[in-house]
């Protein structure tokens, strides 16, 4: 997310309180995200810091389906709250009961990670914001039209005045507020980050062995490393490679000949809530993934060196999984629907 242009000033802004009134109807105060255990200070980007007046326009705007073409579909309608910021499908369904050809990924510590979408195509948070909006599966609007649906809603005229000192509303202002409160939506404070805070029995048995072959025998680590467990990088698991017309990954991006096939390590942050699995949601279950490193992937013309079979024996599987489920922490629950949208 463009993690050399943030500014560190922004992630010491004091916790403060916001109640904006629209419409006759005050909303719930919004409040700074507090990090939760485990995670590093979030850095702000220099030309979009953290004002808590933008976190809550951005929930608003998050939450919107008028920012689509027909007024049905929101942010929200594929990255849920109920499904961990996913939407529990293989793939997304945009306006009109469109079908996309890639899983939701979920936007969970999106604050922590470099190029957005599976192929990495938007360079920061604030350009993958904008996608869908314009994406003729997805939202199928414009930016112009967007633009003209927010200025025509009084509601939003005001706080959009308070959050960027202006109502000259441009899409820009858009993705940086939607940008800003995704950044808030954060999960940490697992089991796994108890254990390593040292509180030894934070982690079961069968987890603490799931995390010796994590970075052991089964060299997860190897792409799924950091706080966020994402390198941030991209490999080749052969994933669909096996299909007809197989999804070229970040070649389509790039054009290099060794990105074919490639996808973006996701976070291993809350793996156990955001089923199925992979860029096209072909797994439905953590067991189904474990069973795929443990085979080698699939084999196709550009398979990353780093997937060999493993051997895992079924305790070790089961060991692994565990330890997964680890992940699953605090921080992201908080974040509700708004009870009324600006008018």
């Amino acid at each position: 997310m463009g993690i050399n242009s943030r500014s560190v000033a922004g992630a010491l802004v004091p916790a403060i309180f916001l109640l904006l009134r629209f419409a006759g109807a005050a909303e719930p105060p919004v409040k700074k995200a507090r990090e939760p255990l485990g995670l590093m200070p979030i850095i702000w980007p220099a030309d979009n810091p953290y004002t808590p007046e933008k976190v809550e326009l951005g929930r608003l705007l998050y939450f919107d389906p008028r920012l689509s073409a027909d007024g049905s579909v929101s942010c929200a309608s594929c990255h849920s709250p109920k499904f961990a910021f996913t939407d529990g499908a293989a793939v997304s369904t945009g306006i009109k009961g469109q079908k996309g050809g890639r899983s939701a990924p979920t936007v969970i510590n999106r604050a922590y990670s470099l190029a957005q979408f599976w192929d990495g195509r938007a360079p920061t948070l604030e350009e993958q914001a904008k996608g869908p909006m314009a994406n003729p599966i997805e939202m199928a609007s414009t930016h112009d039209a967007v633009v003209d649906t927010v200025k025509k809603i009084a509601g939003y005229r005001v706080l959009f005045a308070k959050a960027f000192g202006t109502e000259d509303i441009t899409i820009d202002h858009v993705a940086k507020a939607i940008a800003t409160f995704e950044r808030t939506i954060l999960s940490g404070n697992s089991p796994y980050d108890r254990y390593k805070a040292g509180q030894k029995t934070a982690l079961t048995p069968s987890q603490v062995r799931g995390l010796q072959l994590f970075t052991g025998k089964a060299r997860c680590d190897e792409c799924h490393e950091g706080i966020n467990f994402s390198s941030n990088a991209y490999a080749n698991l052969g994933i669909g490679s096996d299909k007809p017309d197989p999804d070229v990954g970040r070649f389509a991006v790039t054009k290099n000949p060794k990105d074919w096939g490639t996808f973006k390590t996701p976070t291993l942050r809350e793996i156990a809530n955001t089923a199925p699995y992979m860029h096209d949601g072909s797994l439905k279950t953590l067991e189904e993934v474990v069973d795929v490193y443990d085979k080698g992937g699939i084999p196709n013309q550009n398979l990353d060196s780093r997937i060999k079979a493993l051997h895992l024996t079924d305790q070790e599987k089961k060991d692994l999984v565990a330890f997964l489920r680890s992940l699953s922490g605090e921080g992201w629950q908080q974040i509700k629907a708004p009870e009324k949208l600006p008018e």
